[in-house]
């Protein structure tokens, strides 16, 4: 199977190795020493015999900027969400290690990679978070998931090996009454005529900040009480309940409704049908300074439906549930909040059936 050819030029002895399997090319290699070469010779034939070996030679082919090259190119399109942050964060480990080739690519530095990544800092001169580094780890991950299965390019993934950076428990910062009604009277007289409506429904609904500025009135069913959502983070159309205050202030917006050259129920001053939702931060800040609240952002009113829920009875598969989340990991951090009602449940089920 194997062939090694000994070549003279000028005054120097090399040994050219060459393996031929039928239907595929021929494999070679030169060496300087004859020993390198029947070891060669020795160790791809054992590979070939196992079925290892194509795999390896393809990673020997293409360097890991090929691979993030191809990957933009073929790949992200398809997901156009994440596009534009996927991009940079492949940019970014191709100017890090894109001369390497795969087959030299290991977890050892890929792990030096992320090092650099935590103690880095951006270009805001701040330093990356332990979620942020994950992120580049998993657009990566995720290249080579796609080159070890469709593209054939390696045998296995180098990430397998390489462990995640450590993340905190998640920041849950959520309105206490006074905040609340001190927000909610400072968007009602703000000048902007949707800050009020908006952050009701980001309380009351649990939605994101982008899931409300992007609504549109056909999605929305005053009647029976919901509205749908078709462009979420995870890609599944989502049901929102709408009930009380936020009910009757969205059949107040609809009466009063002034723009009907758009669907947008909050649109920007532009007008026309492609028309943008409303500009919302200087408002939004202006809001927060007068009501005097400190250390609060627009998605800690998420935080704010979710911990309301759980203080409300609801288990935390409901709360995933309502917040559209896949799994309980997202949601585990306001399990403390419903301790009590856990507790109640625990109680009424002892009185039930052991007296």
């Amino acid at each position: 199977m194997a062939s090694i050819e000994k070549r003279l030029h000028q005054d120097k002895t090399s040994y050219r190795v060459k393996i031929r399997v039928k239907g595929r090319p021929v494999e070679t290699a030169t060496f300087e020493r004859l020993t390198d070469a029947k070891r060669w010779a020795q160790q791809t034939e054992a590979d070939i015999r196992r079925g290892k070996y194509f795999q390896s030679s393809e990673a020997r082919k293409h360097t890991l900027a090929e691979l993030a090259d191809r990957y933009i190119a073929e790949i992200l399109p398809h997901k156009p969400k994440m596009e534009k942050k996927q991009r940079a964060q492949l940019l970014w480990w191709k100017q890090e290690i894109g001369a390497y080739l795969l087959a030299d690519i290991n977890a050892a530095i890929i792990t030096q990679c992320k090092d650099k990544l935590q103690s880095g800092v951006t270009i805001r001169k701040t330093k990356r978070s332990p979620a942020t580094v994950n992120r580049y780890l998993a657009a990566l991950s995720h290249a080579f998931t796609v080159a070890v299965n469709e593209w054939m390019w390696l045998d296995d993934s180098p990430m397998r090996k390489v462990s995640k950076a450590k993340e905190s428990r998640g920041r849950v910062r959520f309105l206490n009454e006074d905040e609340r009604d001190a927000l909610l009277e400072a968007c009602k007289d703000s000048s902007s005529p949707y800050l009020y409506m908006i952050v009701l429904l980001a309380i009351s609904t649990g939605m994101r900040r982008g899931e409300i500025m992007n609504l549109e009135w056909k999605d929305i069913n005053l009647e029976e009480g919901y509205l749908l959502l078709h462009h979420t983070k995870n890609n599944e159309r989502r049901r929102i309940p709408l009930a009380g205050m936020a009910l009757v202030a969205l059949k107040d917006l609809k009466r009063t409704r002034q723009r009907l050259d758009t669907d947008l129920l909050f649109p920007s001053a532009k007008h026309g049908k492609d028309s943008s939702p409303v500009e919302l931060n200087k408002h939004w800040l202006k809001a927060m300074e007068e009501a005097e609240i400190e250390d609060f952002r627009f998605h800690d009113l998420r935080h704010t439906a979710a911990s309301y829920l759980a203080m409300s009875g609801a288990t935390l598969a409901e709360i995933a549930e309502v917040l559209g989340h896949k799994t309980l990991a997202m949601v585990k951090r306001y399990a403390h909040l419903s301790e009590a009602h856990t507790s109640a449940v625990v109680e009424r089920m002892n009185q039930r059936f052991l007296g």
